[in-house]
């Protein structure tokens, strides 16, 4: 599929998030909690495949030639430690509930869409936000499909996630409400930089920094799959910082050999 313009596949992809979540909204007070719960599950086992898929990429040849057989797994562990880290110091995850709760409480002055009491709407708020942006923005779909629109390469992977995204959005908002809305803003943000970063690199990334990248970010979205399924309240958050982490280990490790 041929894109108009640099960044048409984002534009896309953040138009049905918006139409997705509004529709979900809509219907949402009509579904059952267990409903809303059950779709909550079935998001986060596909969470979890979609993980497995992107984690794979750890062993593309491209990225073991780069580095050696024995350094890849090592790279992605490496990448998520001291992202880990880094972005536990930085407080990310705790800035961004803070974040979405000032958010939150700016649009409940303004609505009365979220139901509950004032902690609960809260939480569903920031819960909804920072769980589909994460969702929408950790994958090999969110890299490749931007930097291949910024590349000129056409925008048939974004096609593929904007509809992927409308229906999970729809999903999302029927159970945690507006701040899945407001996660087409991170998607904006993210694939935006995305796609103007492959307009200005044109075609100097090198395919194993991307892979390593994708790797770590299946790993992150692995941790998102654990909270939907309420399995473990992974920090993700704090991990992002893994993903500039991963590709500059990888460029570290092919310096040093």
């Amino acid at each position: 599929m041929t894109s108009l313009f640099p960044g048409f596949g984002t534009v896309l992809n953040v138009l049905t998030v918006l139409v997705g979540a509004g529709l979900g909204m809509a219907v949402g007070h009509r579904l059952r909690e267990h409903t809303r719960s059950v779709v909550t599950d079935v998001l986060g086992l596909v969470t979890l495949l979609v993980a497995g898929l992107s984690a794979v990429a750890v062993t593309d040849p491209a990225l073991r030639d780069a580095v050696g057989t024995g350094f890849p797994l090592l790279i992605v562990l490496g990448a998520l430690l001291i992202g880990s880290i880094a972005g536990s110091m930085l407080r990310i995850e705790e800035r961004l509930e803070g974040l979405a709760g000032r958010i939150q409480a700016w649009v409940a002055r303004r609505s009365r869409t979220e139901g509950g009491t004032d902690s609960a709407a809260r939480e569903r708020f920031i819960e909804g936000w920072l769980t589909a942006s994460l969702l929408f923005c950790v994958g090999p779909l969110t890299i490749l499909g931007s930097l291949n629109d910024g590349l000129g390469r056409g925008v048939d992977q974004l096609a593929l996630k904007s509809v992927l995204d409308g229906f999970a959005a729809m999903a999302f908002a029927a159970s945690f409400g507006i701040g899945v809305m407001l996660s087409a803003v991170s998607v904006l943000v993210v694939q935006g930089l995305l796609t103007l970063f492959g307009v200005l690199l044109g075609g100097l990334v090198p395919d194993a920094h991307i892979s390593a990248l994708t790797a770590t970010g299946g790993l992150l979205l692995a941790g998102i799959g654990l909270r939907l399924l309420r399995i473990r309240d992974v920090p993700v958050g704090d991990m992002l910082p893994a993903l500039l982490v991963a590709p500059l280990l990888t460029q570290l490790v092919v310096w040093l050999r």
